[in-house]
C-alpha cells in the first residue's frame, strides 16, 4: 500500500494542489454536502463529539473538523504514511492525537467513538478480507448512535490499477447492521478537470446531473 501511494504522489502534486481550481470546486462541493449531512442528522454541536479519522494523510480533513468546531482533545487522526503523519503533526494542535500505522490494528477502546471518518481510503484496499476486517473495527470503534462518516469513489479507474471503486451494494455488504443515508456527489474527475479549464462555473452546470457523479457520502449509522 505504501508504494502504491507513493507511485500516486509522485503523479499527482500538481492535480491535488489546493490552489488547482477543479480540486477547489470538489472540495468546496464535498464540505457543503458534509455540513448539510451533519444538520440534517441533526450532529449541531460537533465540539461534543468524539472523532477518528483513518486515513488521515497530512491531516487536510482533520483541520475541517477542527473548521466545524470539533474539540482537539476529541479529535484522533490515524494513517499508515509515516512521512504523512509527520506533515499532519505540523499542523494540527498538539491536543489532536495521531496514531500510526494499520487502521484495523488501532489500540483504541471499543464503543469510543461518535463519528469515525474515511475519505478514499476502501477505494485503495484490493483486499476483499482486508476490507471486511476494517470495516469490522471500525463498526467496533462506534458509539451506538454514532456512524461511519465515508466518502468514496464507486467506478473502477481504468488508468490506475492501485485502485477500485466500491458501490454501495458494496457498503452495505461490509456494514450488513448500519441505517444508511446516501447522497452522490462529485463531478467525475477526468471530466471535471477538462471542463474547469474553460470555466470554473462549468464544474457545477455538469455536477446538476447525477449521472455524472462519481462518489458517494454516506452516513453509515450504528443503532442505538
Amino acid at each position: 500500500m505504501a508504494a502504491r501511494y507513493a507511485r500516486r504522489a509522485e503523479l499527482s502534486v500538481d492535480r491535488y494542489s489546493p490552489l488547482n481550481p477543479e480540486v477547489q470546486a470538489r472540495v468546496h462541493e464535498r464540505q457543503r454536502a458534509t455540513a448539510r449531512l451533519l444538520v440534517r442528522l441533526g450532529l449541531n454541536d460537533i465540539g461534543s463529539l468524539d472523532i477518528l479519522e483513518i486515513g488521515c494523510g497530512s491531516g487536510s480533513n482533520l483541520l475541517e473538523w477542527l473548521q466545524l468546531g470539533a474539540s482537539p482533545e476529541r479529535l484522533i487522526g490515524n494513517e499508515i504514511l509515516a512521512d504523512r503523519l509527520a506533515f499532519a503533526r505540523q499542523r494540527l494542535p498538539t491536543a489532536v492525537q495521531l496514531h500510526a500505522g494499520d487502521a484495523s490494528r488501532l489500540h483504541l477502546a471499543d464503543s469510543s467513538f461518535d463519528i469515525v471518518h474515511q475519505s478514499t481510503v476502501f477505494s485503495s484496499l484490493l483486499d476483499d478480507a482486508f476490507q471486511r476486517r476494517l470495516a469490522d473495527r471500525l463498526w467496533s470503534l462506534l458509539r451506538p448512535g454514532g456512524g461511519v462518516l465515508w466518502y468514496d469513489f464507486t467506478y473502477d479507474n481504468p488508468r490506475n490499477p492501485d485502485v477500485r471503486g466500491v458501490p454501495l451494494t458494496r457498503v452495505r455488504e461490509l456494514f450488513p447492521h448500519a441505517t444508511f443515508k446516501t447522497n452522490r456527489i462529485t463531478l467525475a474527475p477526468p471530466l471535471s478537470r477538462r471542463v474547469v479549464k474553460l470555466h470554473p462555473t462549468a464544474y457545477q452546470v455538469l455536477n446538476a446531473l447525477p449521472f455524472l457523479r462519481t462518489h458517494l457520502l454516506c452516513w453509515i449509522g450504528k443503532p442505538r
